[in-house]
């Protein structure tokens, strides 16, 4: 049996969930913006805190329109799996595009308005998968096969 890669809230105790338990939409959003260079990926698990969504995907590009990239490739890659976005908002100012699908949202930032907004700081509670950087690490590999 595949073991998932361990997963941390942002005190660095272990996460309510694991990287099976995600969504399939979800799961091709990461890929999607990992296909357009996203930096600093990180899933949020807000099951239990919030009545509004179940997770959040934190991304970083590193100009406005690698953002406007990253968001446009998560939502054709859905789309062509016959999933809609209910919104997207902040896509012609490039600095914090948010995808909204409901049960999870994609927050794309350039990466002075991520750390201004601080998302992970403001949600801290929330258990947090940090996505590897690295595409040939472990975690990187079993969400390929996810897919």
């Amino acid at each position: 049996m595949r073991q998932e890669p361990a997963t941390t809230s942002s005190h660095g105790l272990p996460g309510a969930f694991q990287v099976s338990e995600l969504d399939q939409r979800l799961l091709t959003a990461l890929a999607a913006a990992a296909e357009k260079k996203a930096l600093e990926v990180t899933v949020l698990d807000l099951r239990g805190i919030a009545s509004f969504t179940d997770y959040f995907m934190i991304a970083s590009g590193t100009n406005l329109r690698q953002v406007q990239a990253i968001a446009d490739g998560v939502v054709d890659q859905l789309k062509k799996q016959g999933t809609r976005a209910a919104r997207v908002e902040g896509y012609r100012t490039g600095e914090w595009v948010l995808v909204d699908y409901g049960d999870f949202i994609v927050h794309v930032f350039e990466d002075k308005a991520r750390r201004f907004y601080d998302l992970e700081r403001l949600w801290r509670d929330a258990p947090r998968w940090d996505v590897p950087a690295d595409p040939g690490s472990r975690a990187g590999s079993s969400l390929r096969k996810e897919l």
